[in-house]
């Protein structure tokens, strides 16, 4: 007899405890979706594309209704490329395109990638504002942070002493950033973010207009020491604002809507802070994300990516003086990253996404 061989999955899905009884109940349809966070993760993003081009290319399109795009760094660029356009595949491509092709000096210097970062903003969807702010249906949601103590200064010696010691308080709790750094939110004028009120942290919720969505999304990618902070953001409160995902790195918020919270994401877990990458005991709450169904890349799929992974930002480093190659490992990943929306599609037409459901 001939062994058949059928190929791995391609996707990883988990589910809420509300999201996984409701689609054991009912398929899933675009009319439930109307909330879809977006996290922080830099190049990460790249190896989503495809996934990102089905839901929000095809799948989403077939019930135009009110949506509330949440993201924070990389997650919010994705976010204002798709609600920059009407056709929220090419400007995924053109996003994944400009990413790639960034190029940095070794010993280059924050300031110097902050004006480079600008300028791929500008190019990605400048002139484009008000397409964004008037979309017919999504409304956008930038989450940065505000910047407390140490963290205020862009000097590197003042500046890593106080990234070490908010990582020191991060891990006896995560309440204690509250020393270092606020959380911001600028949400579409039309509709605010679709949480319960916040009370983790002290969070600044402010309209977005012309004047400050691009210095929000700048803001919103600005890791400390890679990137300068962003200083006074138009409408919110003065300060020097940086990266959204220091505090909300996979968007582990209380999410308040009446369907499910779609979620593609690079990884199968969610993880709140970014310094709690290294803390496996810190891991998302499992109330806040009951609405939420995630989906991720799978293992499998992973291992037959170029390096063994999704492209990240130490890829920079590593093809060092060969970026023609990061370059050509990066656009192989994008490339496969087809397989992961054809992947979606087709568990959704064949009405299979239950059979595979995980819980988150």
């Amino acid at each position: 007899m001939t062994a058949i061989h059928t190929r791995a999955p391609a996707l990883t899905i988990r589910a809420g405890r509300q999201t996984m009884q409701r689609l054991q109940e009912k398929p899933l349809t675009p009319d439930d979706v109307h909330v879809i966070p977006g996290a922080a993760g830099g190049p990460k993003a790249l190896g989503l594309s495809g996934l990102d081009k089905a839901i929000f290319g095809d799948w989403l399109p077939q019930v135009e209704q009110e949506r509330s795009l949440i993201g924070s760094s990389i997650g919010s660029w994705r976010f204002a490329a798709i609600a920059s356009s009407d056709n929220p595949r090419a400007q995924l491509t053109r996003l994944a395109e400009l990413y790639t092709s960034q190029r940095f000096s070794k010993g280059v210097s924050a300031a110097e990638v902050s004006r480079q970062s600008a300028l791929f903003l500008e190019e990605l969807i400048g002139g484009r504002e008000d397409f964004i702010l008037e979309h017919p249906w999504y409304r956008l949601n930038v989450v940065v942070v505000r910047s407390r103590g140490m963290l205020e200064s862009d000097s590197r010696a003042r500046l890593s002493l106080g990234l070490m010691s908010a990582i020191s308080a991060n891990v006896v709790g995560r309440r204690h950033l509250g020393r270092f750094m606020e959380r911001g939110i600028l949400h579409d004028a039309r509709l605010k973010a679709p949480l319960s009120p916040l009370k983790d942290f002290l969070s600044h919720e402010v309209p977005l207009s012309r004047d400050n969505l691009l210095p929000a999304l700048l803001a919103s990618a600005s890791i400390p020491m890679v990137m300068s902070g962003v200083r006074d953001i138009p409408g919110a409160p003065s300060g020097i604002y940086r990266d959204g995902g220091l505090l909300d790195y996979h968007l582990d918020l209380p999410y308040k809507q009446p369907g499910v919270v779609l979620y593609p994401h690079f990884t199968d877990r969610v993880v709140p802070g970014w310094f709690d990458k290294t803390l496996p005991w810190r891991r998302g709450d499992a109330t806040r994300l009951q609405d939420v169904l995630l989906v991720a890349p799978s293992p499998e799929y992973l291992d037959r990516l170029p390096d063994g992974k999704l492209p990240d930002r130490k890829d920079f480093e590593s093809y060092a003086g060969d970026d023609s190659s990061r370059e050509r490992s990066w656009r192989k990943a994008i490339a496969e990253s087809e397989r992961l929306g054809d992947e979606f599609l087709e568990l959704l037409e064949t009405g299979r996404l239950r059979d595979v459901l995980q819980p988150l």
